[in-house]
């Protein structure tokens, strides 16, 4: 069941965004694997921008889909660690973790019951699904996964037309086991009217536990460095899940 009570927290005003979540958990900035950095400088440059934002723990997650990103553990193991050396080298003080955001289909059905997942914290594992239409097995799916011991994350919960135009579905999600994760750029419109709607309501009800920036380019950093100018919510009093993920 969600939580309706969460613990005070320092006002936003004058903070950043990264100042006050410290941790991000949605991103794309492993070079060359998907549809985020194309290469080692573009992720040094979302990363330093990213830490100018305020941010000290980045996770990054690539996606893994049967249909367009066929990467696998050790792919993303690879290039993290090219990235990580890169870092390394430009002398960057932040701590850079990996992860996956898995697509939901018979591909990941497969891909749980024969692997391990790369999980964000723990056995919090990021799922995202078709925009188009909610997976059919997906309450089976979610509940599998908690009997192998793994917390499903729904990745950006509020830009899924199916559930933005009917919010009573979020609580059948938190019901079903599942965290619900908001995109901050939600939160500025950056992806409509509808999306900023159900982003809003996620906060006002405290359904929604992660907040991820979901970085993929200069764009997205560029407009979630405005976030505080650019949103009607305030964040005062909320205290997200974001700087309590462990390694």
């Amino acid at each position: 069941m969600f939580n309706l009570f969460k613990k005070k927290i320092k006002p936003t005003l004058g903070l950043k965004i990264g100042t006050l979540l410290k941790t991000d958990m949605h991103s794309h900035l492993i070079p060359g694997i998907d549809d985020g950095a194309p290469d080692v400088e573009t992720s040094l440059s979302l990363i330093k921008g990213l830490m100018d934002l305020g941010y000290t723990k980045l996770i990054t997650t690539p996606h893994i889909m049967s249909d367009y990103y066929q990467n696998t553990p050790e792919i993303i193991r690879e290039q993290f660690e090219l990235l990580k050396q890169a870092v390394e080298k430009e002398g960057l003080d932040i701590e850079l973790r990996y992860a996956a955001e898995y697509y939901v289909d018979e591909f990941f059905e497969e891909r749980m019951e024969k692997e391990e997942l790369l999980p964000i914290s723990g056995k919090k594992i990021l799922i995202e699904q078709s925009f188009s239409e909610e997976y059919p097995r997906l309450r089976d799916v979610t509940f599998r996964m908690q009997l192998k011991g793994y917390k499903p994350v729904i990745a950006h919960a509020e830009r899924y037309p199916y559930y933005a135009s009917d919010t009573s579905k979020y609580e059948s999600l938190i019901d079903a086991g599942c965290i619900l994760q908001v995109n901050i750029l939600s939160l500025q419109g950056y992806y409509g009217k509808l999306e900023k709607k159900a982003a809003n309501y996620l906060i006002k009800n405290n359904f929604a536990e992660l907040l991820g920036t979901d970085c993929h380019h200069e764009r997205h950093l560029n407009r979630i460095g405005n976030f505080f100018a650019e949103t009607e919510i305030s964040l005062d009093g909320i205290e997200f899940m974001n700087n309590k993920l462990a390694g």
